[in-house]
């Protein structure tokens, strides 16, 4: 079984067709999403819309939560870029509806997909110990052994970090999947919030005999970022 996966897209769905285009080319069985699906946009109504018309399966992230559970009037703006990302909320979550915010409310935080050799793939935003403190390519072993806790998953896949890795922790195989909609190759570091220019997606294919990970990077069109 071939997987595709991807995390934090940030609604940017002409990045997601981009990803989604270069993975035409091979047949894939499940598109895995490690959370942050649709905020702060510019598209996440037809993103939500594209992912589930590919029966994604998808985990909640920071940025899904925040969105369907907190309520922008009630939240006091500090700062001018506070103030956008509370007109940013309001106006996302008015363009989602009730229905589309209560399935994103209703996502779960951890997935968990049996794979051909017997042992089982962890979906997960940030952490198996918490979805919200994300595993980075710089931590070391011992603090990444921390973020696993007990967990006997023989792969976990994850996100929120937006930096892609593929590392062995002991018995566990940790793939952080990297960005979609943030990736920040090639980003402006003067400029906040300035468009990707990439995109990052992990092929995995699950066999009897074992696993085969492929992480790509899809270059960005001025038009699709």
């Amino acid at each position: 079984m071939v997987f595709l996966c991807v995390s934090d897209i940030h609604g940017n769905l002409n990045a997601l067709r981009a990803v989604l285009a270069t993975a035409e080319a091979r047949a894939f069985h499940k598109l895995l999403v490690a959370g942050d699906v649709v905020f702060p946009g510019p598209e996440p109504l037809e993103t939500w819309r594209r992912l589930s018309a590919a029966g994604a399966v998808m985990v909640q992230g920071v940025s899904d939560k925040a969105l369907a559970t907190l309520d922008p009037n009630e939240l006091n703006a500090r700062t001018d870029h506070e103030r956008a990302m509370l007109e940013r909320m309001r106006a996302v979550r008015a363009e989602l509806g009730d229905v589309i915010l209560a399935k994103l409310r209703r996502l779960p935080t951890q997935q968990r997909v049996p794979l051909e050799d017997g042992t089982e793939m962890l979906l997960v935003h940030g952490s198996p110990a918490d979805p919200a403190e994300a595993i980075t390519f710089d931590m070391t072993d011992d603090e990444i052994a921390s973020l696993i806790g007990a967990e006997t998953a023989s792969l976990i896949v994850c996100g929120m970090s937006h930096v892609p890795f593929d590392r062995m922790i002991g018995d566990v195989r940790v793939v952080n999947v990297g960005s979609i909609g943030q990736a920040p190759d090639g980003m402006s570091a003067a400029e906040d919030g300035a468009a990707p220019l990439v995109a990052h997606a992990t092929w995995i294919e699950s066999t009897p005999s074992g696993l085969s990970v492929e992480q790509i990077v899809v270059p960005l069109s001025a038009e699709a970022a």
